[in-house]
């Protein structure tokens, strides 16, 4: 019953998840291109229809006040982005010690534009040992899902030669607001 609610709103609104579920009971989840608020309800919406579990992480404001505890309850995690405090080790340990475990990250960090995507995903799944999955929200054709799977080699600019080729097609609610898609530069 509870998978009918969401599917339902899917329908009403117009739009089309696209979900392949990985074999894979543990995996990092990206979505992009993360330019509006509305992209958390829509990605919420899908794990409801999947009966997915999900964990994410949003900024420890979000965590603050009355929605606090809704926001814990949906899956969030928060993470202090002004303090570099061992945030990837500590949700690498997650994953070791959990039988299924499903990690979404938006890796540009924010719904403004900036200049590079954020790399903790990466090292997260790396760490863990987990693949990445490649989720996204496509406004333009009003889809959402995922798609593909990466086993992270080690080798980030060979890695995320893939991941940008993945996404080149995919447009935010505000395209002028994607983030570039690169890394930087050690």
């Amino acid at each position: 019953m509870l998978k009918l609610i969401p599917k339902t709103i899917f329908k009403l609104i117009g739009w089309r998840v696209d979900v392949t579920l990985p074999k894979e009971k543990k995996f990092v989840l990206i979505g992009a291109h993360h330019t509006s608020n509305w992209d958390f309800p829509l990605t919420i919406l899908v794990f409801w229809t999947l009966n997915l579990k999900a964990h994410w992480v949003g900024k420890n404001q979000l965590f603050r006040g009355p929605l606090g505890s809704l926001f814990t309850a949906l899956g969030g995690i928060p993470v202090d982005r002004s303090a570099a405090n061992g945030f990837i080790g500590q949700i690498a340990e997650r994953f070791n010690h959990s039988q299924e475990m499903v990690l979404a990250i938006a890796p540009e960090g924010t719904r403004e534009k900036t200049d590079y995507w954020k790399t903790g995903f990466y090292y997260i799944a790396l760490k863990a040992n987990v693949p990445i999955c490649l989720g996204y929200i496509d406004y333009a054709n009003r889809t959402i899902g995922f798609a593909q799977m990466l086993i992270p080699g080690g080798d980030i600019e060979k890695d995320f030669e893939q991941i940008k080729l993945f996404y080149q097609n995919k447009k935010g609610k505000y395209p002028e607001k994607q983030s570039t898609m690169q890394i930087k530069k050690s």
